[in-house]
């Protein structure tokens, strides 16, 4: 039974930094690509960053890019979404999610999701 559980998030002012991570289990998680989602108030789930069953590649949503980090840890079967430079609009619930590919992650084509961990950028 594959599972995928967040950790690491909570609330930061603006301008912090937070680092989450995914841990996953049931599932050969090398074989896998990784991506991260999230879904803020009122607004529809937004594409954050995915990145290739390797790690050789990354991928990112326009609003994150040059703020947030994916990356990965196949000895330890997590990755992580390292996020700079948080901005109040970066509030939302965060999901950890498992794919074919990056691209097809970014299109939204996932296999599993985790149950998501708050975020909040507030002063």
């Amino acid at each position: 039974q594959v599972q995928l559980v967040e950790s690491g998030g909570g609330l930061v002012q603006p301008g912090g930094s937070l680092r989450q991570t995914c841990a996953s289990s049931g599932v050969t998680f090398g074989n896998y690509a990784m991506g991260w989602f999230r879904r803020a108030p009122g607004k529809e789930r937004e594409f954050v960053a995915a990145i290739s069953w390797s790690g050789d590649s990354t991928y990112y949503g326009d609003s994150v890019k040059g703020r947030f980090t994916v990356a990965r840890d196949n000895a330890k079967n997590t990755v992580y979404l390292q996020m700079n430079s948080l901005k109040p609009e970066d509030t939302a619930v965060y999901y950890c999610a498992l794919g074919n590919s990056g691209p097809s992650l970014a299109r939204g084509g996932v296999w599993f999701w985790g149950p998501g961990t708050q975020v909040t950028v507030s002063s």
